[in-house]
């Protein structure tokens, strides 16, 4: 098992990184709410729906091939 397909942005797949970048831009956006004093009724509930979908894209490809993806990468 190679662990960097869990950390490195160049070993995830499009779930990993769509997921790590929605849990970014959900952190933003809760410091700025945060920042001017805003709430947003289960905004929270993001961060969940974020981390299932990492995992799910983690699962993926932890159980893919090397060849299974080897046509697209992220840099």
């Amino acid at each position: 098992m190679k662990l960097s397909k869990i950390y490195d942005p160049r070993e995830m797949n499009s779930y990993q990184f769509v997921a790590a970048t929605g849990l970014v831009m959900t952190i933003v956006a809760n410091l700025i709410l945060l920042f001017i004093g805003k709430t947003v009724e289960n905004f929270s509930a993001l961060y969940l729906c974020w981390f299932v979908f990492f995992g799910a894209g983690t699962v993926v490809n932890l159980n893919s091939k090397p060849s299974d993806h080897d046509h697209h990468h992220h840099h």
